[in-house]
């Protein structure tokens, strides 16, 4: 792909924001990333690391099946990547990968979040702890929302945590007792950049997160605990703010991609995307994994502005191409730093990618 700058995608993302029309292509004002493979992929899976898992009582091999689709965020001017690593009982806990370039890591032995022998077992100790995703939070320290899964129903739940060592559950984001056990998964938090900083955005007095893996729904917040479903008030059902659509890569599902960047411009939600069986894209297999960006209302964050009609990113090397599950790259992680945007995804669910912007 070409290389354009990030001071173009805003430039023109204004022209955009008029239009009325949600199947607007706008590939011309999305940055444009290209893949790293000279490098790629940065982060494949290690029998070697062991880890004493609470729950199983014994070491396991945490990350010898699967490493996948990673979060990331700038700190002490490194990039932190915190990526999901599956055993091959296909538990899922949380790793941590360090670098200087945000291309080379150097990963940390042990898994810094994982299932454990507390009152979070009952959702997190079957299937684990999958796909995280982090901003920072204006007072301090960071939230970190992902799936914990019982082997039966997903459920999106969140964390806090000050230094990435030390993490207190919070529980469930869809805590009422109506929506307790409802299937939910991938909360990405509107974030601001603030230098290299992804910080929580209030927006009418509350954050905001995008969440879920069919249609995309919302969530909102006065303090970031405490979070409550944005509803019909008629229907009271949840409010859908982003469709599959049929004909199109994204015609089987859309769920988030990393946090959705707030901009003067508008709320950029960089999504993933699956290609259904039927009434499809027919360029590309069906239940094909792409991401493509949609522009929400920075005063109304449920109000879809535009959406790209095809994605910036699909599977075309091997490593995308065949793995746990063939055809896919799921984009989860981005950050600002040394002046250019990393883009970082898992690949075929089975290892780790990067692609870049650059912003000069």
């Amino acid at each position: 792909m070409k290389l354009n700058t990030l001071l173009c995608f805003l430039i023109l993302l204004a022209a955009c924001t008029s239009s009325k029309n949600e199947n607007n292509n706008i590939t011309n004002w999305a940055p444009s990333f290209h893949k790293v493979d000279i490098a790629n992929p940065i982060l494949v899976p290690d029998t070697s690391s062991r880890f004493f898992c609470p729950l199983q009582n014994g070491s396991v091999a945490w990350e010898a099946k699967n490493v996948l689709n990673p979060t990331a965020l700038v700190k002490d001017g490194k990039v932190y990547l915190l990526y999901r690593a599956q055993d091959t009982a296909m538990t899922s806990r949380i790793g941590l990968a360090i670098s200087e370039d945000g291309i080379h890591f150097k990963r940390q032995a042990q898994p810094i979040f994982f299932p454990a022998k507390d009152s979070f077992a009952i959702y997190e100790g079957k299937g684990g702890i999958e796909d995280p995703r982090i901003v920072e939070m204006p007072g301090g320290g960071y939230i970190l929302t992902y799936t914990a899964y019982d082997g039966k129903t997903a459920r999106l739940c969140f964390a806090t945590t000050k230094d990435l060592i030390h993490f207190q559950k919070q529980g469930p984001v869809l805590a009422n007792a109506k929506y307790i056990n409802t299937w939910s998964k991938s909360g990405a938090i509107v974030a601001e950049r603030v230098g290299e900083k992804m910080l929580a955005k209030k927006i009418n007095n509350k954050y905001w997160m995008y969440f879920g893996d069919t249609d995309l729904f919302m969530a909102y917040s006065s303090d970031l605990l405490h979070w409550e479903v944005l509803e019909n008030e008629e229907s009271k059902k949840m409010v859908s703010v982003l469709t599959p659509r049929p004909g199109y890569f994204d015609s089987r599902l859309v769920e988030p991609g990393p946090f959705a960047l707030y901009t003067e411009k508008g709320i950029v939600l960089i999504y993933n995307s699956s290609n259904a069986a039927n009434n499809n894209d027919p360029a590309s297999p069906k239940f094909t994994y792409a991401a493509a960006q949609a522009l929400f209302d920075t005063a109304a964050p449920y109000k879809l502005m535009a959406r790209a009609a095809a994605p910036f990113i699909q599977p075309d090397q091997p490593y995308e191409l065949k793995g746990e599950v063939n055809n896919v790259c799921f984009v989860e992680g981005l950050v600002y730093y040394k002046a250019q945007w990393y883009l970082y995804y898992g690949t075929a669910d089975s290892k780790i990618a990067v692609a870049m912007a650059s912003n000069h």
